[in-house]
């Protein structure tokens, strides 16, 4: 990982961490590494934070200011950029959001001319110009300069895709949408009712600094108590830049990434569809869907924890179908990155073609139980616990425990000094004393 860019892009807190001289610099750096083979246009969206018409004029200047034209899409989640930058036959695609976090926070992703997110040896180049303050000695002038064009019918074109792709009637169901006050604040409501849905929908009064605050994909519990006391046929919640979803179903019970992978990997085989018959999941990915998949004769291969490396095993290995837990979900027949909206309307898709009610859909696999305890240790160690041979021998230890039947899985934060301690069991065998007991063994030996 670099020091600017993590596995989702650039991100802190808005002219503080993340301030309009460093969009600027990336602006310039990533208008040079991705326009050197050709040059052309580049699509910038963003979430509804505050702070996002200043980092999108600096990061447009800075774009500009190396002669490439850039297309503003205004607010708009983060997979419609994906979809457009084909539409309109971008070079690249920029996106300002920091997807789940709080309204002060912000951030930088960008996307190459298919709509993919830039594999980390470019992202390194980016970095590379920046931190080391190469200078980049291009400076048109004139008419060579780049022009921002206003374009007004990015949220169309992106509901219009997702209506053509569809091709479902939801006349009669009801539909609960948080939408956490972000991104898909007009184009989740719009899309359903495009599609004869009935949508009750909360949290679409974005104020700059209100998205995801208590509220959307991370914060189930209003589309919970939206769905119970709306009677809706499903419930569908979104983080701030749209490219997650928490379902719920008619019984107000979560659908998290699991079990949507379940339901939609099941119907896409039953289809045909379900390409090498295998869904790529992470390391996190709960055990109770790699025992579904394999007593239905599917595959499940799991990756480091982030979209991007799923995204990668997804077009290395030609699979189509791959996510996350917290519910970003890849349909790859469909879209190059997560997206919350579609995914709903896939589990949409299957309900209406299986005639099941989404409690039962959600009862496919059965979740182990699973807990996570943060360590607190020294960020330099961070990375290197499993070189103790002590914390290595626990770890050995309590996973005889379970006979094969649970695992531990230690994984070290990307943005603060922990490692998180995951325990995961077919039967709870007192895991949350486990899992503690050896959070504290770890803090003892790598600790302060």
């Amino acid at each position: 990982m670099g020091k600017l860019f993590g596995t989702d892009g650039i991100r802190g807190i808005a002219n503080k961490d993340l301030t309009p001289e460093l969009a600027y610099e990336v602006g310039r750096a990533g208008a040079y590494i991705l326009a050197k083979e050709k040059k052309g246009i580049v699509i910038v969206g963003k979430d509804t934070r505050a702070s996002g018409d200043m980092l999108e004029a600096a990061i447009t200047a800075g774009i500009c200011s190396m002669g490439l034209d850039v297309i503003s899409v205004g607010v708009i989640p983060t997979p419609a950029v994906a979809y457009l930058i084909r539409k309109y036959n971008a070079l690249s695609g920029v996106v300002i959001s920091a997807s789940h976090n709080p309204g002060e926070y912000n951030g930088i992703k960008f996307f190459n001319n298919q709509g993919f997110k830039l594999p980390d040896e470019v992202e390194e180049e980016i970095e590379d110009i920046i931190l080391n303050k190469k200078e980049l000695d291009i400076r048109p002038i004139g008419e060579n300069i780049g022009k921002v064009i206003k374009e007004e019918n990015g949220p169309k074109d992106y509901i219009d895709y997702l209506v053509s792709t569809s091709n479902i009637d939801l006349t009669g169901v009801k539909i609960a949408m948080d939408c956490g006050h972000g991104a898909l604040y007009k184009i989740g409501p719009e899309t359903i009712k495009r599609l004869g849905g009935e949508v009750v929908v909360i949290n679409t009064e974005p104020d700059g600094m209100n998205i995801n605050k208590n509220c959307g994909s991370t914060n189930p519990k209003m589309i919970q108590e939206l769905v119970l006391k709306e009677k809706a046929d499903i419930g569908i919640s979104f983080d701030g830049d749209g490219d997650r979803i928490i379902a719920v179903d008619e019984l107000g019970n979560v659908l998290d990434g699991d079990h949507i992978l379940a339901i939609c990997g099941q119907y896409l085989k039953k289809q045909g569809k379900l390409k090498n018959n295998t869904i790529v999941g992470t390391i996190m990915t709960n055990m109770g869907l790699d025992t579904f998949l394999q007593e239905n004769g599917m595959n499940i291969v799991k990756t480091k924890v982030g979209d991007r490396y799923i995204l990668e095993e997804m077009i290395s290995k030609d699979f189509v179908l791959g996510g996350e837990q917290s519910g970003h979900i890849i349909f790859l027949d469909y879209n190059t990155t997560g997206d919350g909206l579609a995914t709903g309307l896939h589990l949409l898709e299957v309900m209406k073609a299986t005639g099941k009610v989404m409690s039962e859909l959600n009862n496919l696999m059965t979740d182990f139980p699973q807990i996570l305890v943060n360590a607190k240790v020294r960020n330099e160690l961070k990375y290197k616990y499993y070189e103790n041979e002590e914390i290595r021998e626990e770890i050995e230890r309590i996973e005889d425990m379970f006979k094969g039947q649970g695992r531990v899985v230690i994984r070290p934060s990307g943005t603060e000094p922990l490692v998180r301690v995951m325990l995961e069991a077919k039967e709870d065998i007192g895991l949350l004393k486990i899992a503690s007991d050896l959070a504290e063994f770890i803090e003892i030996r790598l600790g302060n």
